[in-house]
């Protein structure tokens, strides 16, 4: 009679290592250890955007906004608009620096515009597409 355990063994061993190959390393984790790299701190705005700007959407209309800050390199803060704001900008109270773009955001944290670092302005499209530019 022939001796099947050499065979059984065998096989119990690659089934065992191709069960442990289906095992990602995000699963089990270490006490202490951390799954994902730690992300980068925001970048500070090139211009301290603490004080009064000119919100202007061509054709829209403009007004003025407060913009505040804790520091002069937040990366967040509040804004007070002023009125006769054009399209949804009179809700406008938060602004993030996220990824080197400054994010106008209303009241329940939702972007209204997405602008970029022109010089002395800020220059972007509202969610809504319209151009928009804030200068001081």
């Amino acid at each position: 009679m022939h001796d099947t355990r050499p065979a059984f063994r065998a096989s119990l061993l690659i089934a065992t290592l191709l069960a442990l190959a289906g095992c990602s390393s995000d699963r089990f984790q270490w006490p202490g250890s951390s799954a994902a790299p730690e992300a980068a701190p925001a970048a500070a705005p090139q211009v301290n955007l603490a004080g009064r700007w000119l919100l202007s959407s061509p054709g829209r209309g403009q007004c003025r906004m407060t913009f505040g800050s804790a520091a002069p390199n937040a990366v967040e803060g509040t804004i007070a608009p002023e009125g006769g704001c054009p399209g949804k900008f009179y809700m406008s109270r938060k602004w993030t620096f996220e990824t080197g773009s400054l994010v106008i955001r209303d009241h329940n944290s939702q972007p209204l515009a997405q602008l970029s670092n022109a010089g002395a302005t800020y220059e972007g499209k509202a969610t809504s597409g319209e151009p928009v530019t804030l200068l001081r």
